[in-house]
């Protein structure tokens, strides 16, 4: 992702920020409805992706809630967190975190050194990867080891087995949303079409070997990540 990725990733945090600000002190109560995405395009004067990724993170955390053919609305994210999360998916938090962070390093560079080292066969191999995970959303099945076998094969792009070596010793657990199953994201097709989308970002960069790019949206993708657990972790 380029600079300007870098900077809508701000933008979303910021959103989120003042939305949550919003929520937590009253000013939006359970029940409300959120303003359109136009009017929060314009209350914060970012775009209609910056606001759409803010919601995402919310709707993921617990804070809002969508309606169909009606909006988005205020949840309790403490009922929310209750209810969804086991004590075990809970004590795993701190761990994912810690994960995440180790991950935007490693892998970051690991997508910098495949845009510029990846072979034909290679590249082909993260295509189908991606191209899998799609049909397993559309299918409404578990993307787990398809989301997993994506970040694989960018690894054996690098053609350093190191950078393989550390992600087959996490395994499929290196995917957060495998640790956390009755998280509604687990299973939520438009959060999963926003994750194939971030891949398809990375793809692409790696696709035209764009090293920079490439590192970043990767980082992108897990700092979205990572913002998510962040939020779940302040709610226990």
């Amino acid at each position: 992702m380029t600079t300007l990725g870098r900077g809508r990733q701000r933008l979303a945090q910021q959103v989120i920020d003042q939305l949550r600000a919003q929520i937590e002190t009253g000013k939006l109560r359970v029940g409300d409805q959120l303003p359109t995405e136009p009017q929060l395009e314009s209350t914060f004067g970012v775009s209609r992706t910056v606001v759409r990724e803010a919601i995402a993170d919310l709707r993921a955390a617990g804070f809002v809630r969508p309606i169909q053919g009606k909006g988005v609305f205020v949840a309790d994210p403490k009922i929310h967190s209750v209810m969804s999360l086991t004590p075990v998916e809970i004590k795993s938090i701190p761990e994912t975190l810690e994960l995440l962070e180790f991950r935007m390093a490693a892998e970051g560079e690991a997508a910098a050194i495949a845009a510029y080292r990846r072979t034909a066969e290679q590249e082909a191999a993260i295509r189908e990867a991606n191209r899998r995970m799609a049909q397993l959303i559309e299918s409404g099945q578990q993307t787990v080891e398809a989301d997993y076998a994506f970040h694989m094969a960018i690894a054996a792009a690098t053609n350093n087995r190191f950078y393989v070596d550390v992600l087959r010793h996490f395994g499929p657990r290196a995917i957060p949303r495998g640790q956390f199953p009755t998280l509604p994201e687990a299973n939520d097709r438009e959060y999963l079409q926003k994750v194939h989308a971030e891949h398809v970002e990375i793809l692409s960069a790696i696709a035209e070997q764009d090293p920079d790019r490439a590192r970043q949206a990767m980082r992108a993708h897990l700092m979205a990540s990572q913002r998510r657990y962040r939020m779940l972790a302040e709610q226990q």
